[in-house]
């Protein structure tokens, strides 16, 4: 089940439940649910102590194609489970998106997603996409708060020292379900391996997917932006606590780190001062190394494997 059902709800309630309800948004399973295991990354990569242990290596391109949603990750068939995204789309299409919007010409929404997703983790640019499109940019920007409204789409903010900026500064665009963006770009794992543009993009995915989830039960209360300066420095990822703290998570589809990797992560430490907590380079080995002060490199597995790999949880 996905976040869309809450969306279609709420238009027919006949009277207001402001006060008396909680929306809730159900994403598709993430990597622990799916593990029948529960997972608490964002918890460790706040608790006190350094990791200290690798997790087990694991195949991260079958995950990303598979995606969460439980009837396409039952389908092991890569021709079946596309059948069934391809229906999936239809149906929000022309049931969910209709239903909102009390609209006939979908005709582009299709494009518009195929588009967003070889376009994931890039910045928000909708001069170019509806250009891309050939639609007008007010076209697109509806269209863009359809897919957001039945949770297709989901923007990450950037982070600012300034508050008020956090609102205007460009965010990054992501998609439910990484299994759904290879299924709209006919990605198989063979084309993926090759084309590394494409596979980084949608590893980030795949990350902020997992994190966002995990955010929604873990005890460390967090929100989910990216860092970019002026100068060009960024992070994927910026996780900043209710109490101020601040780490980083920099994704990298590679399966080796180096220190250059770290660079964007040193800024964000040297801008946020005594709030930076830690900082992490998530990439496709299997080992956990550090690389400097509150600086490490950890497989991708950490977030759903996390018991295995922060210190906090070896305590016993």
């Amino acid at each position: 089940m996905t976040g869309s059902a809450n969306v279609l709800l709420l238009p027919k309630l006949s009277d207001s439940l402001a006060g008396r309800m909680e929306v809730l948004a159900l994403w598709p399973f993430s990597e622990g649910e799916l593990a029948g295991a529960q997972t608490s990354f964002i918890d460790a990569v706040f608790a006190a102590a350094p990791p200290t242990r690798s997790a087990a290596a694991e195949d991260i391109l079958s995950r990303v194609l598979r995606g969460g949603f439980p009837p396409a990750v039952e389908r092991t068939d890569p021709e079946r489970r596309r059948a069934w995204f391809g229906s999936y789309i239809l149906t929000i299409l022309e049931r969910d998106v209709r239903e909102i919007a009390q609209i006939d010409n979908l005709a582009a929404l299709p494009r518009v997603l195929a588009l967003i997703a070889g376009r994931v983790g890039s910045l928000v640019n909708f001069a170019e996409v509806a250009r891309s499109l050939a639609i007008p940019q007010t076209t697109l920007k509806r269209y863009f708060s359809l897919l957001g409204a039945t949770f297709l789409t989901r923007l990450i903010p950037a982070w600012s020292t300034n508050l008020g900026k956090r609102l205007i500064k460009t965010p990054k665009l992501f998609l439910n379900d990484t299994g759904l963006a290879a299924s709209l770009l006919g990605l198989t794992a063979e084309r993926l391996r090759q084309e590394t543009v494409v596979r980084g993009g949608l590893l980030e995915n795949f990350v902020a997917m997992e994190l966002l989830k995990q955010a929604g039960w873990s005890a460390v209360r967090t929100q989910l932006f990216h860092f970019r300066t002026a100068s060009g420095q960024e992070v994927d990822f910026l996780l900043e606590s209710d109490a101020g703290a601040i780490a980083g998570i920099e994704v990298k589809a590679s399966a080796t780190v180096t220190g250059h990797d770290f660079n964007g992560l040193r800024a964000l430490a040297e801008m946020t001062g005594t709030r930076f907590h830690r900082g992490f380079v998530l990439y496709a080995g299997s080992e956990t190394v550090a690389f400097g002060s509150n600086l490490f490199a950890l497989p991708v597995s950490a977030l759903w494997n996390s018991g295995l790999t922060l210190g906090q949880t070896l305590s016993s």
